[in-house]
C-alpha cells in the first residue's frame, strides 16, 4: 500500500540517492503505471524507485508536498490518471538543474519545560476605611488591616487624595507606613476630597479601599462637655508635701476657652500651674500645703455655651496630740483615764485614739487600746505591785499624731492585806439504815433460759447484801451470780429448772439496821 509506505521514503535522504535520481526525468511518464504494479510482488523496493521522481517533480518553492497530493496515488484506484495529471501540471526541471534539497533530519525531542512557580498573590484591600475627625484644614482617617497580607507581610499603606471633579490622584505619604491611622493636613476649607488607601507588600499592591463619599473640609461644631474622671467626683485627698497632678479631659469644637477659679477668684499662679490642650486641662501643684485645700471650679466655654465642674481638694497631715490627759481613779487592778480632743486635727476628722501603758520595771510601752472613739477609757488586768504610766495618741486618715499626751501622775497597784478565814461548814449526819428504793418483782421464766432479779437499796454505811431462796441463804453456788453496783442489786439464775422456782429474798444489813424484799419465781 503506497499511501502508507510512501511517507517513510522522505525521511532518509542520502547523497547517493540524489545522484541516481538525476537521469529519471529523461524517462517517459508512460511506464509509471507499470512500475506501480510492482508492489503486488515486491512491496518494499517499489516505493523507493517511485519516491525519487516525485521529489524531483516538485519545484524548489514547493519542496514539501502536502499529504493531500499524495493521497490520489493509492494503489486501490484502477486508473492512475490523477497522479499523471498532477505530474503534467508541475513543470519538470531542466537537465543539469540541481536536485531539490533533502529534508532535514527530524529534530530530537526537546525536554519538557519546568512548571513555573505560582506567583504570590498581592495583599487584599484595607478594611473599614472611615473618617475619624474633620477640622477646618485637615481630617483623620482610620482603617483596619487587610484579611490577607501575603507570605512576606505588609510594607505599609499608601494614602492618596483627589479633589472632587478631578481624576488626578496624589499620594500624601512619600513612603509606606504601618499605622492604621493617618491625618491629612494642609487642606483648604470647603474642599471636597476623595480618599483611597492601598496596602503595599513584597508581592505587589492591593486594590485600593475608597471612601464612598468625598470628605467636606469644614469645622464641625460641638458643644463643650467636661468629662470628670470618677475618682475626682469625690473629695481628692493628698498629704502635705505631695504633688497634685490632675488631668481632666473635655470636648468641644472649635477649641473651647478653659478657665480655673477658686472662690470666684483667679488662681494663684505661684502655687498652681495650669496647662491646657485642645482636649484636656492639667492642674498641677508641686508641693501641696494645707492652704491649697478647697473647691476649684473649672469652666469650659465656646461662644455662649459652657460647662462647669467642681474639683474638691483636701490636703491633710497628722493631727496634734490629745489634751488634758489625766488619771481619774485607781482601784484594785483598774485605772480610769480621761482626755480632750487635739487642738489641731490635721485638716481631717479624728478617727480614734490609741492608749498605751508602761510599767516602771521594764520601761517599755505596750498598746492597750486601738481606735478608741471616746475621750475616756478604763484599763484593767494590771499587775499587783507595779507602777504604771499612760500616754494617748490621736489618729486621723493621715495616721497617728507625731507626739502623744502623757499622764502627769502614775498608778501604783497596791497589794491588799487579806486574812484567810476558813468557812464554817456544818457537818451533816449521813448515817442511814438500809432502805430498798426499788423492790423485787415476781417473774415467770422458761426452763433452760437464764433470768435476772433486780432491786435497789440505799444506806450508810453501805449495807451488806444477802440473797435467800425459800428462807435459805444462797452461798457460793455457781448457778447463782450476785452483784451490786451503785446501790443496784442483781441476782442471775443460770439455766433454771423447775426445781429453781420458789421465793427469793434480798436482805440488806448495816450497823443501823436491816431491810429485806422478796419475790416469787416460777419456772415452766
Amino acid at each position: 500500500m503506497t499511501g502508507k509506505t510512501a511517507p517513510p521514503a522522505k525521511k532518509p535522504a542520502p547523497a547517493a540517492a540524489k545522484k541516481k535520481a538525476a537521469p529519471a526525468p529523461k524517462e517517459k511518464a508512460a511506464p509509471a503505471p507499470k512500475e506501480e504494479a510492482a508492489p503486488k510482488e515486491e512491496a518494499a523496493p517499489v516505493p523507493k524507485e517511485e519516491a525519487a521522481p516525485k521529489e524531483e517533480a516538485v519545484p524548489k518553492e514547493e519542496a514539501a508536498p502536502s499529504p493531500a497530493a499524495e493521497e490520489p496515488s493509492a494503489p486501490t484506484e484502477p486508473a492512475p490518471t490523477p497522479p499523471e495529471a498532477g505530474a503534467e501540471a508541475t513543470p519538470a526541471p531542466e537537465e543539469g538543474s540541481p536536485a531539490p534539497p533533502a529534508e532535514p533530519p527530524a529534530p530530537e525531542p526537546e525536554p519538557e519545560p519546568e512548571p513555573e512557580k505560582p506567583k504570590e498573590e498581592p495583599p487584599s484591600s484595607p478594611l473599614s476605611l472611615a473618617v475619624e475627625e474633620v477640622s477646618e484644614n485637615s481630617f483623620t482617617l482610620t482603617w483596619k488591616a487587610p484579611e490577607h497580607t501575603g507570605k512576606a507581610g505588609l510594607d505599609g499603606y499608601v494614602v492618596e487624595i483627589c479633589k472632587d471633579g478631578s481624576s488626578d490622584w496624589k499620594a500624601v505619604n512619600q513612603e509606606p507606613f504601618l499605622s492604621t491611622r493617618y491625618t491629612i493636613p494642609n487642606l483648604s476649607s470647603g474642599d471636597k476630597i476623595h480618599v483611597r488607601v492601598t496596602a503595599v507588600g513584597a508581592s505587589g499592591s492591593s486594590a485600593p479601599a475608597t471612601l464612598e463619599q468625598p470628605v467636606l473640609i469644614r469645622e464641625i461644631l460641638q458643644l463643650p462637655k467636661i468629662r470628670m474622671p470618677r475618682h475626682l467626683r469625690q473629695t481628692y485627698v493628698r498629704r502635705v508635701g505631695d504633688a497634685v497632678n490632675i488631668m481632666i479631659p473635655f470636648q468641644g469644637k472649635p477649641q473651647p476657652q478653659v478657665t480655673w477659679t477658686k472662690g470666684d477668684q483667679p488662681l494663684d499662679t505661684s502655687r498652681v500651674n495650669i496647662r491646657n490642650t485642645a482636649r484636656d486641662t492639667i492642674f498641677y501643684i508641686r508641693q501641696a500645703q494645707r492652704g491649697d485645700s478647697g473647691q476649684y471650679q473649672l469652666c469650659v466655654r465656646i461662644n455662649g455655651a459652657e460647662d462647669k465642674a467642681i474639683l474638691d481638694i483636701q490636703v491633710v497631715e497628722p493631727p496634734g496630740p490629745p489634751q488634758n490627759l489625766k488619771l481619774v481613779d485607781v482601784w484594785g487592778f483598774n485605772v480610769a483615764l480621761e482626755w480632750t480632743p487635739p487642738a489641731d486635727n490635721g485638716n481631717a476628722e479624728i478617727k480614734g485614739y490609741m492608749v498605751q501603758k508602761s510599767d516602771k520595771k521594764s520601761g517599755k510601752w505596750f498598746t492597750v487600746l486601738e481606735r478608741c472613739t471616746r475621750t475616756s477609757c478604763t484599763i484593767s488586768d494590771l499587775i499587783i505591785g507595779n507602777t504604771y504610766s499612760f500616754r494617748v495618741f490621736s489618729e486621723n486618715s493621715c495616721g497617728l499624731s507625731d507626739s502623744a499626751a502623757v499622764a502627769a501622775g502614775v498608778a501604783h497597784i497596791e497589794k491588799t492585806k487579806t486574812t484567810y478565814q476558813p468557812e464554817k461548814i456544818t457537818l451533816r449526819d449521813m448515817m442511814e439504815p438500809p432502805k430498798f428504793t426499788q423492790p423485787l418483782t415476781d417473774r415467770t421464766t422458761t426452763r433452760g433460759y437464764s433470768t435476772h432479779l433486780f432491786c435497789s437499796v440505799r444506806g450508810f454505811p453501805q449495807p451488806k447484801i444477802i440473797w435467800l431462796k425459800n428462807q435459805m441463804e444462797i452461798r457460793e453456788d455457781p448457778k447463782y451470780i450476785a452483784m451490786i453496783e451503785q446501790g443496784v442489786c442483781s441476782l442471775e439464775i443460770r439455766k433454771p429448772s423447775p426445781f429453781d422456782g420458789g421465793v427469793y429474798t434480798c436482805k440488806a444489813v448495816n450497823a443501823l439496821g436491816e431491810a429485806s424484799v422478796d419475790c416469787r419465781l416460777d419456772v415452766k
